[in-house]
């Protein structure tokens, strides 16, 4: 394994495709050359917009909403407007075409509609208008009262339109529909750092494609800038970082005190990186050559709980499933190695030597963590992070940006490494699933393709605490992405 690798050399390897790229121009019209100096970059509105709109005319006769029934349904959209923050509901009543378009230019090009059947016929007179103009829409249903258009919806998904339906009289599905529809225009907003080389499939690091389908740019990290950052990193912080990791771990078992102290340098560079590009996510394939200056998967583990997706071994699917995620959940993910199938126990494996702490989101706990040496490298300071025995789990991936592989289980077990014994990465989980059998038969679902025997394509998946089946469907929907069963 090469430690000491410049960024030059490491071109020469396995992530040359995505690193041409790179270099080649696809840098997506900003003009930002990989290896010129950073540059300072317009901030982007804190809030998207989403058009809400009430279709059809709620006037309380048969298979209609009455304005009675309406008034709980906006006084829960205000409620979720409050609750998510960074939206605004530009609401309005549509009945037919001509309503449908001047509410769609009020609402502005980028904004996905949550369409609320308020009629027998509302969204017919309606959702040809939206789909027109290629918008992403969710549509809220009550069951009996709210029309019939609802059996529409997956024949419109079916001829391409991005559509999802919330068929359903729990009220807090609005604020749900909401929270997956700003993952769509959050995505043409946002910016990952990346830093050759790549893995995983190809389509997710090649930027142009990247670009068109999901909207988010890639920016390189240009050569030299971590070492000129690294150097300006203020002792003073980088000593109050490593009191706090020290006083926060509940052991430290191998690294020693200077081990943490260029852990958090490192950590503060890659903060600082992130805030001169105003990048919204990181993934890095460049680490072994950082390591001797410090080991950055601490700093990884602080990005993740600050809701900023950093992904590692240059896996850029995952790093677009950790953004995704992010936005449509409000939680970090734990990207691991998948360590295999126990068919015996019935159970999965998964490690990493990052991990995020908040996994329950932002305003949750932190859970408990040792401070190691790395698994493999035998030096610096990474987490040992002991997750929730008996918490549901969500696994996916994005392969070929256009398939979400997604499987459930629960955790059984969360194997502490003792002192000096290396059995793969330092946190590891091992979940409870339904059939090991099928997961190992359909292990990528077929869906791989030539990427199949690349080794970093196929290996790993995050976990998410809960389980999110049916909002990854949702997304799917939204997305235009295949969702598919692993197990």
């Amino acid at each position: 394994m090469c430690t000491n690798c410049t960024r030059r050399q490491f071109l020469g390897t396995a992530g040359a495709i995505g690193a041409m790229a790179l270099a080649s121009g696809h840098l997506l019209g900003q003009g930002l050359d990989k290896d010129a100096a950073p540059t300072t970059v317009e901030a982007t509105p804190t809030k998207v917009k989403i058009c809400v709109m009430l279709a059809g005319s709620p006037s309380g006769q048969s298979w209609g909403l009455s304005e009675a029934e309406l008034e709980p349904i906006t006084k829960r959209l205000a409620e979720a407007e409050k609750n998510i923050g960074n939206v605004e509901f530009v609401t309005g009543r549509a009945g037919n075409a001509a309503e449908a378009a001047r509410l769609l230019d009020k609402a502005g090009p980028d904004a996905p509609v949550l369409a609320v059947s308020c009629d027998i016929f509302g969204l017919s007179h309606v959702m040809p208008t939206v789909f027109k103009q290629g918008r992403p829409a969710a549509v809220f249903h009550l069951p009996i009262i709210g029309g019939h258009d609802w059996c529409l919806v997956k024949p419109w998904r079916d001829q391409g339109n991005r559509i999802t339906l919330f068929n359903t009289t729990d009220l807090a599905d609005l604020e749900r529909a909401a929270r997956l529809l700003r993952t769509v225009p959050m995505l043409r907003r946002s910016r990952v750092l990346v830093s050759a080389p790549f893995k995983g499939t190809p389509a997710a690091y090649t930027p142009a494609l990247v670009k068109e389908r999901l909207g988010v740019e890639m920016l390189a990290i240009a050569d030299g800038r971590y070492d000129e950052v690294m150097a300006k990193v203020d002792s003073a912080a980088a000593e109050a970082l490593t009191a706090k990791w020290m006083k926060d771990a509940k052991q430290i078992v191998e690294p020693v005190r200077d081990d943490v102290f260029k852990a958090a340098r490192a950590s503060l560079t890659l903060d600082e990186l992130i805030r001169e590009n105003r990048a919204n996510g990181l993934c890095i394939g460049s680490c072994m050559s950082w390591l001797p200056r410090g080991f950055p998967c601490l700093g990884f583990t602080q990005l993740n709980d600050s809701g900023i997706p950093a992904a590692c071994d240059g896996d850029m699917d995952c790093v677009l499933t950790m953004l995704i995620c992010q936005y449509a959940l409000n939680l970090p993910g734990f990207m691991g190695n998948a360590g295999g199938v126990d068919t015996s126990k019935n159970v999965f494996h998964l490690s990493h030597c990052s991990a995020p702490l908040k996994m329950d989101g932002p305003a949750g706990p932190s859970a408990e963590f040792l401070l190691r040496r790395h698994a493999e490298m035998r030096g610096g300071a990474v987490p040992e992070v002991h997750y929730r025995v008996g918490q549901t789990l969500t696994f996916t991936k994005l392969i070929h940006l256009k398939t979400l592989l997604v499987f459930t289980g629960k955790i059984v077990d969360v194997p502490k490494v003792p002192k000096g014994e290396v059995r793969g990465c330092r946190t590891e989980l091992v979940a409870e699933i339904s059939s090991p059998e099928k997961l190992l038969a359909n292990w990528g679902a077929d869906r791989l393709g030539e990427s199949a025997t690349d080794y970093y394509a196929s290996l790993h998946r995050v976990a998410y605490y809960g389980d999110h089946t049916s909002s990854l469907r949702h997304l799917g929907s939204l997305l235009g992405l295949e969702v598919v069963m692993e197990c």
